[in-house]
């Protein structure tokens, strides 16, 4: 009895935390102060803490131009997403090598990966074939992030 007691406790604690996990992730209102810090902090630092810096990195910076699309500056929002795919580029190259937080990147590339989607809904049509590729290369890194977890 005093197990099935701990065992719904425990379940009713993950239903609870799942989705605040997952709120987390969009609570920080990037901007370009941020970026530009964030961009300077993954440059410097350590290869084994690159991937994740640039998966977060990528996921701001989808965040930010989602923002940018939705004020009508698209432009700018264009421009990010460019930027986005240099990025993604730099993960698939950091993703061979020992990486910390490997598991945390993956998550964060999965997170941006639906956020583009759903920007893909919302975007004009002369937007959508930036937007798709940006997805088609997030999916790709999210899927290598994937396997390179598997792997360990």
């Amino acid at each position: 009895m005093r197990s099935q007691i701990n065992s719904a406790l425990v379940l009713v604690f993950l239903a609870l935390a799942v989705p605040a996990c997952a709120a987390s992730l969009d609570e920080k209102i990037p901007d370009q102060q941020s970026i530009n810090a964030l961009e300077l902090r993954a440059n410097q630092a350590q290869p084994r803490e690159q991937c994740f810096l640039y998966a977060e990195l990528v996921h701001e910076m989808i965040e930010y131009s989602a923002r940018q699309y939705a004020a009508g500056e698209s432009e700018q929002a264009t421009g990010l997403l460019k930027r986005a795919q240099e990025l993604i580029h730099k993960i698939h190259l950091t993703l061979s090598q020992d990486n910390k937080r490997l598991k945390n990147a993956q998550i964060l590339l999965r997170h941006t990966a639906f956020r583009l989607t759903e920007l893909l809904h919302s975007s004009d049509s002369e937007d959508r074939p930036l937007v798709q590729e940006t997805l088609s290369e997030v999916n790709q890194a999210q899927n290598e992030a994937m396997l390179s977890v598997f792997r360990k």
